[in-house]
């Protein structure tokens, strides 16, 4: 998945020392499936940690990945350069321009749960941070029912169940006819965080 080189290791290692306990690495992808796309690392307290992130455990430290992203960090490589300057931590990752199209040559190429989280993210999602909220995919059954979790404030809104239906459903249908539908597994609570 991510290959992370043992120098990078002992420099991740040396910087957790000196974080609040609990502190991970969470690498990012920026502008994905654009020629602009970027990857970039921070770290991340427990409470920054969401439960759709993708965990890859290290001896000491793990990394979180938004599992929407991970596909795009196929093959990554983390490594420290160290040169005049000192030490420069890069990230290379060839994945990240790709971009996602209709053409039967993509449909093939993707697993059909990466095209779905792929279209969830680029697709659905730009829609639903308008309103403060995103959707994730968990996995698709045996019995091809896309399994989604909703999260901010999609968590809890009136309009969750027309959003599936009308908006989700019918998107990935029309993608992927294979699919059989949608099901939803959040525990819808209506909060301050819903959008109504």
């Amino acid at each position: 998945m991510i290959n992370v080189t043992s120098a990078a290791q002992e420099h991740f290692v040396r910087i957790l020392k000196n974080k609040t306990p609990g502190t991970q690495i969470r690498v990012f992808v920026v502008d994905p499936g654009t020629v602009n796309a970027e990857c970039g690392i921070c770290f991340c307290s427990p409470e920054e940690f969401k439960s759709s992130d993708v965990i890859i455990e290290f001896e000491l430290f793990s990394i979180y990945v938004d599992r929407s992203c991970i596909y795009l960090l196929k093959d990554a490589r983390i490594d420290i350069i160290v040169n005049e300057l000192g030490h420069q931590l890069t990230i290379k990752a060839p994945n990240v321009t790709k971009k996602y199209n209709d053409t039967e040559e993509s449909m093939n190429s993707d697993s059909l749960e990466d095209q779905v989280r792929h279209v969830l993210q680029f697709r659905i999602n730009p829609q639903l941070e308008m309103h403060g909220g995103s959707v994730s995919l968990v996995h698709i059954t045996k019995d091809l029912l896309a399994v989604i979790k909703f999260y901010g404030g999609c968590n809890g809104c009136a309009m969750a169940s027309y959003t599936i239906k009308e908006g989700i459903e019918t998107t990935l249908k029309n993608l992927f006819p294979e699919l059989k539908g949608v099901l939803d597994i959040t525990q819808h609570k209506h909060d301050i965080h819903s959008y109504y």
